[in-house]
This record gives structure tokens, sequence and C-alpha cells, in this order.
């Protein structure tokens, strides 16, 4: 009889929490990125900014929306526990 491996894991454990990482690491990602588009550019160094400094309220905005989708991707990765 073959071991069923699928009995001894609770359904639904699994998915809930790599989509929470998942969400975590993309804030982390876009933070990093236009985080550092923002810092280049306004230090005079645009040539090593990802978009070349195009736009500070778009690096501001996708700033704080990155910083959002951190903070309630941890807060419901906490909640699984």
């Amino acid at each position: 009889m073959a071991h069923d491996i699928s009995a001894t894991i609770p359904r639904g454990w699994l998915m809930p929490k790599a989509l929470c990482l998942t969400g975590l690491v993309i804030a982390i990602l876009v933070f990093l990125i236009f985080l550092s588009d923002l810092l280049f550019g306004m230090l005079g160094m645009a040539s090593l900014a990802p978009f070349k400094m195009s736009n500070m309220v778009m690096d501001i905005i996708f700033l704080l929306c990155a910083a959002g989708l951190g903070f309630v991707s941890w807060t419901s990765f906490r909640e699984l526990k």
C-alpha cells in the first residue's frame, strides 16, 4: 500500500503562506528599486538610477504602495501561524 503524503499535510496550509511570502518579496523588490531611483536621482547620479529619475512623485507613490503591500503581507503571514 502506497503512503499518501497529502493525508499528513493539512489542506490549505501551504498556499496562503506562500502567497504572503511572495507578496512580501515583491514589496521589498519594488521598494528597493524605487528607493534607489529616488536616491540616485536626488544625489545627481541619474545615470545609475533604474528609471533615470523620470518622476519623483511616481517614485514616492510606488514607495508608499510597496510599504503598504509589505505591511499587509507581513500581518497576514503572522496571522497564519
